[in-house]
């Protein structure tokens, strides 16, 4: 039930998944209005699959809806009943577009945290020049304290390593300068806690050098990371409205987009965040992938995909056995 197009565009883009992976022996789970699901189904003559179930919640959370409206009703969410089924490994993950607060909040009070972690962060991978880049916090906690982020850090170094195979990554810090003495009293804190591990650490970067790619990993609150997101996809977005428009506005320029056209939707590929699916909540005790509000089917489509990729590497016993290790690390911090 959660996204801005939802239901009808999950229910495309958990059909249109199997459809691309027939062979694969997979069991989907639709959790959410029942009857409301079924009509979406029915009205628009969607070829069901037999590998799909439909779980039945009473209650759905809207996008935008508060704690304090939503937690007293929480179990009988389409959010709370999914996340429940990681719980009772009746799932092996859950994947959301709906209310960000909602699934974290509801995530970690059903699955908890790993041992040591005091605030989950959200992970996505970003595009950049060389490549790409894991970007931790994206929006799961609008305030933080340097203790924090520190942890962000090194649960984004071991899920790089674990996971993405990246020995030794390069961990910088998002901050309004290179300088050490730049930032707000969160960043400089950070930046010295961070500066005196041993990890490889290369400093702050601006706004401006997160798609550079000069960092395997960069480490922001999640209003500031969240905030780099959103006008990301706005000036991409723009920018090729801008492009269209210049390029259909004579002969020769249609002429020069017809040869740079193959390049062009390559780049749009790789800037386009539906391609990407969604962002992994780091910390919890459980595989949960919160979507774009905006997803469309395609994203929806690929954040099963990731979903199940993270299943087959078995990336949560892997992050659960590098935390054990740093605990005292983590229990250093509490203070700060």
């Amino acid at each position: 039930m959660g996204g801005d197009a939802a239901p009808k565009v999950v229910i495309d883009g958990v059909v249109d998944y199997l459809k691309d992976h027939k062979d694969e022996d997979i069991h989907l789970v639709l959790v959410g209005k029942e009857r409301e699901i079924r009509k979406i189904i029915k009205k628009n003559h969607i070829d069901f699959p037999d590998n799909i179930e439909i779980i039945n919640a009473r209650e759905a959370i809207l996008m935008r809806e508060h704690f304090f409206s939503y937690w007293k009703r929480r179990e009988k969410t389409s959010i709370q009943k999914a996340i429940d089924l990681v719980k009772q490994d009746k799932a092996q993950a859950m994947v959301s577009a709906g209310n960000t607060g909602a699934v974290m909040a509801i995530a970690k009070n059903v699955l908890g945290t790993m041992k040591a972690i005091e605030r989950p962060a959200l992970a996505i991978m970003v595009p950049t020049l060389k490549g790409s880049s894991l970007m931790v916090d994206v929006g799961a906690n609008v305030d933080s304290k340097p203790r924090n982020l520190v942890q962000f850090a090194l649960m984004g170094k071991v899920y790089l390593e674990s996971v993405m195979g990246i020995k030794n990554p390069r961990i910088a810090l998002m901050s309004i300068g290179e300088e050490e003495s730049k930032g707000n009293e969160l960043i400089k804190t950070t930046h010295n806690l961070l500066k005196s591990m041993d990890i490889n650490f290369v400093g702050n970067v601006e706004g401006r050098d997160v798609y550079v790619g000069e960092a395997d990993l960069i480490v922001t609150d999640g209003f500031t990371g969240n905030v780099t997101l959103k006008v990301t996809e706005g000036v991409v977005d723009v920018m090729l409205s801008m492009l269209k428009r210049e390029i259909t506005g004579n002969l020769l320029s249609k002429l020069g987009f017809f040869l740079l056209k193959s390049s062009l939707r390559r780049i749009r590929k790789k800037m386009d965040y539906s391609e990407y699916g969604g962002a992994l909540l780091l910390g919890v005790n459980g595989i949960i992938i919160i979507g774009h509000g905006g997803s469309n089917r395609k994203a929806i489509k690929n954040a099963i995909h990731l979903s199940k990729k993270f299943i087959v590497e078995n990336v949560l016993a892997k992050i659960s056995k590098e935390i054990e290790k740093m605990q005292g690390t983590f229990k250093e911090l509490r203070y700060v």
